[in-house]
C-alpha cells in the first residue's frame, strides 16, 4: 500500500509542478526566461512526469490565452459555467486542444504572438500513442507488482489522464466554487487549502487579476507553493522572473 501511495502522489505532484511552473507559467504566460538547455530540461521534465498525458506546450499555451482573453464567456475553451458536468468540459477542452495540434484549428494571431515553446522531436515522440500506452503499460506493470489488492486498480484512470484531470480540477473548481478578492468581470475564484495542494493552481482570481505576476497568492493567509520554487532558481541562476514582473510582485507586497 505504501509504495502505491508513494508512486501515485510522487506522479500527481511532480506532473502537476511541471504543469504549473513550464505550461502555465512558462509557456503560456511567459513569466521568466530561460536558457535554451534548461527550456530543453523542462520540456523533457514536463513529459516525463506527465507521461502519458503529456500536454504539447504550444497546443497548451494557445489555448490558456484564449481562456484568459475570454474567461467564462462562449469562446471561453473551458469555462465550467457551459458544460453540464466536468466530462463534457473536459471532452470539449480535449477536442480543441487536438484542432490546435493538428492544424485543423488555427489560432489568431493574437494568441501566437508572444513566444511559444517548441520542441518538435519531443513533441512527435510524447505525443505519439505509441509512447501513451508504453506508459499506461508502465503504470500498470507498478500496480500489478505492489497493489494489495483490485481496489487500488481504480487510481489508474487518473494515472492515465493526470495532466487533463488537474487541468479540469482547475477550470471546474476555480470558476466554480470559493471566495473572490477582486471583481475580474468573470466567475474566477480562489479555493483556499486546496489552492496550496494544487500548488498555487486553484487561486484562479488573484491569477485572473494578475495574470503576469509569478505568484498567485495575494492574502495572508495564501500560499503558492510554485513561486518560492521559482524564486529560488531565480537566485540559482536557473531562470530569471521578467523584472517588469517582479516589479508587480514587489508593489503587491509592499501594499
Amino acid at each position: 500500500m505504501t509504495a502505491i501511495l508513494i508512486f501515485f502522489f510522487a506522479h500527481w505532484f511532480l506532473s502537476l509542478f511541471f504543469h504549473t511552473f513550464f505550461l502555465h507559467r512558462y509557456a503560456s504566460h511567459q513569466m521568466y526566461t530561460t536558457s535554451k538547455t534548461w527550456e530543453k530540461v523542462f520540456y523533457f521534465s514536463t513529459w516525463f512526469f506527465q507521461g502519458s498525458s503529456y500536454l504539447v506546450p504550444r497546443a497548451y499555451g494557445v489555448m490558456h490565452r484564449m481562456h484568459h482573453e475570454f474567461s467564462d464567456t462562449e469562446h471561453d475553451p473551458h469555462s465550467p459555467h457551459f458544460f453540464k458536468d466536468v466530462w463534457a468540459m473536459m471532452v470539449h477542452t480535449r477536442k480543441m486542444y487536438n484542432d490546435f495540434l493538428t492544424g485543423k484549428r488555427v489560432a489568431d494571431e493574437e494568441f501566437t504572438k508572444d513566444p511559444l515553446p517548441v520542441w518538435n522531436a519531443m513533441d512527435k515522440f510524447g505525443d505519439h500513442n505509441i509512447t501513451r500506452f508504453a506508459w499506461m503499460a508502465i503504470y500498470i506493470g507498478y500496480y500489478v507488482a505492489f497493489a494489495p489488492s483490485f481496489w487500488w486498480y481504480l487510481l489508474l484512470p487518473i494515472h492515465f489522464l493526470m495532466g487533463p484531470v488537474q487541468g479540469a480540477v482547475v477550470n471546474w473548481c476555480g470558476h466554480k466554487y470559493g471566495y473572490h478578492s477582486f471583481d475580474n468581470g468573470d466567475h474566477s475564484r480562489n479555493t483556499s487549502p486546496w489552492g496550496i495542494l494544487l500548488l498555487g493552481e486553484l487561486f484562479q482570481n488573484n491569477h485572473h487579476k494578475y495574470k503576469d505576476s509569478p505568484n498567485f497568492a495575494k492574502k495572508w493567509f495564501e500560499l503558492d507553493p510554485t513561486y518560492p520554487v521559482m524564486k529560488l532558481m531565480h537566485y540559482a541562476g536557473i531562470i530569471k522572473i521578467k523584472p517588469k514582473v517582479a516589479k508587480v510582485v514587489n508593489m503587491k507586497a509592499a501594499a
